[in-house]
Formats: structure tokens, C-alpha cells, sequence
């Protein structure tokens, strides 16, 4: 059950399936037709519709050749870690990844950043005891200064260093944030990129890789080494799955300019 990841899906551009939760809410089957019609061949799993289970959305990435990249879901706990036990197995994927919404009132103090760190550090311990590997994304918020520093920069000092960050760059600039200076700084435990384009206003609609305020080339070149890169429009004004299809020919032809043969870790 679930497609293993194969020499081409390691190379792959994964969609971010929230891309697509309207499609996915009136049809997973059609929905995943056209992802694999638009040329992707992994994805990054999203929580799922009412009434659509892991083994549901498995059968169909199945029958389409979709490989799962990563998972996007609640941060582990000693209560639902043998859940995530069962969606690993399903989808055939290990790692895991906190989708770090809604916000937590505890970013409003330093001393609220530090208990998330703790919290943090102990869901990375229950996946690494299960043998699977966690990351966090970021939205805005880890990178609104607490007291002068970035929350994201606290939980990248205090945080085990298999707990990997999958950094999302449209967010960091909607927070103000060059976000090629974030993935200097966060380099040595980057997993992943969540690439984006548009204003990166608050409310205003994503775009195409390429078409905003986004320095795509700038970041891909900062690289240091090869993460898993996934596309994703939180919002979009135009189809969002001929967008991120765009979007997956625009990086694909940077990695092919630069020589960059896979960008996916090994």
C-alpha cells in the first residue's frame, strides 16, 4: 500500500496536495488524474478531507504512479504516535512533518517560544525511537521577533539536530524576512523547501514561480545541498494545478541549467 519513492520519483518537484483540497473535496481520484497529467510524479500529503482515510488516498496515488515525498500533519505525541505508525505504513513514507497550524499563543512570549521548543524536542524524540524522520514548517510567525530574536532561530538552537526544517520562503517574506538570509542561517538543518511565489502580502493570491516578489534563482543558488522541494499555492487566482505545474517546469529548468541532478537527499 503506497508507492515507495524510485530513482525518478527521488528527483522529483512534489506537489503540496492543499494545492488542490478543492478538486481533492469533490474527487481524489480525478483530482490525482490531473496531478499525474500535469507531469508531477510525487506529492506532499496534506490532512485529508472528511471521509477520505490514509488507505482511501494511498489506493489512488497508487493507480495514478504518485509517490509520497513527505507528510504534512499534528506534531507526534506518545498519544497519537501509533496513528502516525499507520499512515507511515500506508503512504510508505518516514518522514513527517509538523504543518505548524494555527498559530500557537504561545509565539506571543519568549518564555512560550522556549516550551515550544521543549514540545518540539520531545515529538522529535517519539519519531526518532519509531524510526521516522520529523521536521517543522513555518508560516509568518516564526520569524515575528519575540523580545529581538526570530522564534525559528530559537528552535534552531535549542532543537536535537535530526529534527530538520522545511522552510517555507513565501512566509518568511510575508514576515519582512529576505528569506535567502533565513536559509543561510537555517542551512545545516534544512530537509526541505516549500517553494512559492506571488506578493507575499497577507490575503493576496500566490502565483506561478517566477511571477513575484520571490528571488527563486537567488535561493537556488544558496543551496549548500540537495533538500526535497515541494510547490504549493495556499492561495491562488489562476488554476492552481496549471500554476504549481508551472512551477515544477521553472524549477526543473534550474536544476537542469545548474547542473543539479537530483534534489532530493539521498
Amino acid at each position: 500500500m503506497g508507492r515507495a519513492l524510485d530513482a525518478s520519483a527521488e528527483r522529483a518537484v512534489a506537489l503540496q496536495l492543499w494545492t488542490i483540497r478543492d478538486a481533492m473535496a469533490s474527487g481524489v481520484d480525478e483530482a490525482l488524474g490531473r496531478v499525474k497529467a500535469a507531469g508531477f510524479s510525487a506529492v506532499e500529503v496534506a490532512p485529508l478531507s472528511p471521509g477520505v482515510t490514509p488507505k482511501d488516498l494511498a489506493e489512488c496515488l497508487d493507480r495514478h504512479g504518485l509517490a509520497v515525498a513527505s507528510i504534512h500533519g499534528d506534531l507526534p505525541t506518545a498519544a497519537n504516535i501509533g496513528q502516525w505508525e499507520e499512515v507511515v505504513r500506508v503512504y510508505r513514507c518516514t518522514k513527517i512533518i509538523w504543518h505548524g497550524w494555527p498559530r500557537d499563543p504561545r509565539f506571543d512570549s519568549l518564555a512560550g517560544v522556549r516550551e515550544l521548543a521543549e514540545a518540539y524536542e520531545g515529538a522529535g524524540a517519539i519519531a526518532r525511537d519509531r524510526g521516522l524522520r520529523f521536521g517543522i514548517h513555518n508560516h509568518w510567525w516564526e520569524f515575528d521577533p519575540v523580545e529581538g530574536t526570530w522564534p525559528i532561530r530559537i528552535f534552531n538552537e535549542r532543537l536535537h539536530p535530526d529534527i530538520f526544517c522545511q522552510l517555507d520562503v513565501y512566509w518568511a517574506r510575508t514576515a519582512g524576512v529576505d528569506p535567502a538570509d533565513a536559509l543561510q542561517e537555517l542551512m545545516p538543518r534544512l530537509g526541505s523547501l516549500h517553494w512559492k511565489n506571488g506578493p507575499a502580502v497577507h490575503g493576496e493570491p500566490m502565483t506561478a514561480l517566477g511571477q513575484g516578489t520571490i528571488e527563486i534563482p537567488r535561493i537556488h543558488r544558496l543551496l549548500a545541498h540537495p533538500v526535497d522541494w515541494v510547490i504549493e499555492l495556499d492561495e491562488c487566482a489562476t488554476d492552481p494545478l496549471e500554476a504549481a505545474r508551472q512551477g515544477r517546469l521553472y524549477l526543473e529548468s534550474l536544476r537542469d541549467a545548474s547542473g543539479q541532478a537530483d534534489p532530493r537527499p539521498s
